[in-house]
């Protein structure tokens, strides 16, 4: 059977194969509440074979969040909803995942279908941005506001309590998102952060943010998988790079990190990304190869042969695919047929297996 197929531990987790739902934002929510929506979005790749469902992007706050539809878990009464959602996927032999964030500069933003602009601070579907620096992402965003470092010490506080209600909420998986442009990125990259103080100018005060805010989370994990999801690359000169990755993939391994989860780009608007078929595994590959990390790869995976190929050439321990999932929330299953591997299917669906 196709090596896909085959399970593997990550952490003190068992998944059944390696194809993951990676985390999408629908921008569906309302004051960060989960609805019916989130419940058959994501209970649907459970059904379709996915050996873990990773939830979009989840904001620790309410600046937090790309729109005023995305998720939240600042509050105790988003548990409710989650925990409907989170038996279903553990159900249907799925692991549940949540991804925590903080969009930074980023926020305050209208949901994609509606342009994207970003809404000024008194708008009252707006609100005032923060970033390590003064600096917007667009020619025309609204200036974010430069953290202080009390600022600071509260959002790594409201990331350990993101932690300790998703735990409560039964997720398996804890990922935190350091890609994409959003605000650990922003702290991580010299391209967003002119900090002169310990959070900014060097590589090891660059990271440090990401640091305390793993430190934090582990003091609420117990047999959780801490996951961080990174931009290897800005894709920008003089930014973010793969081999500064590689540092932070080391450093974050040390730390007690099961598994980095590996995109690119999203932190500069003049970023140059060279698309194409799974064009961010080498990224993942390199980190393989040069850390002791286990490694996810995102981006472009859109066949079973060429995901079968990354696992059984030992590119990548996992594959996290999106759009796919979208596409076909079965994907597992088709995967499955087309490289002759039997696979469970649910019971309600052998009919058409």
């Amino acid at each position: 059977m196709s090596q896909l197929f085959s399970a593997i531990n990550i952490g003190d987790l068992h998944l059944k194969n390696r194809l993951v739902v990676s985390p999408m934002c629908q921008y569906s929510a309302i004051d960060g509440f989960a609805n019916n929506w989130h419940l058959v979005h994501l209970g649907q790749f459970a059904i379709g074979g996915a050996a873990a469902v990773i939830q979009e992007a989840t904001a620790v706050s309410p600046e937090g969040r790309i729109s005023d539809g995305d998720l939240g878990l600042w509050d105790d009464r988003h548990i409710e909803k989650l925990k409907e959602i989170i038996e279903f996927i553990k159900e249907n032999n799925s692991i549940p995942g949540i991804q925590l964030a903080h969009a930074g500069r980023k926020a305050s933003s209208n949901k994609p279908w509606l342009g994207r602009n970003q809404f000024s601070p008194t708008d009252p579907q707006g609100w005032q941005t923060v970033a390590p620096s003064p600096i917007a992402f667009h020619t025309g965003d609204y200036e974010p506001q430069e953290l202080t470092i009390s600022a600071i010490e509260k959002l790594i506080e409201q990331f350990g309590t993101a932690t300790k209600r998703a735990i409560e909420a039964g997720y398996e998986i804890i990922e935190l998102h350091a890609a994409h442009g959003y605000l650990i990125h922003q702290f991580l990259s010299p391209l967003s952060n002119l900090r002169t103080d310990l959070f900014g100018g060097t590589f090891d005060n660059r990271i440090r943010f990401l640091i305390e805010i793993v430190k934090r989370v582990q003091q609420e994990i117990t047999t959780q998988s801490l996951w961080v999801r990174i931009s290897a690359t800005d894709w920008a000169d003089n930014g973010w790079d793969l081999q500064q990755s590689i540092s932070l993939s080391e450093v974050l391994h040390q730390l007690g990190v099961d598994l980095i989860d590996v995109s690119s780009g999203g932190l500069v608007s003049h970023q140059k990304i060279a698309v194409g078929p799974a064009y961010q595994l080498p990224f993942a590959t390199a980190i393989k190869e040069n850390t002791k990390n286990k490694v996810a790869t995102v981006g472009l995976i859109k066949n079973a042969d060429q995901a079968s190929d990354i696992i059984t050439q030992k590119q990548a321990d996992l594959i996290l695919i999106a759009r796919g999932f979208l596409d076909d929330p079965h994907l597992p299953l088709h995967f499955a047929k087309e490289l002759s591997a039997d696979i469970q299917w649910p019971k309600q669906y052998e009919r058409a297996k």
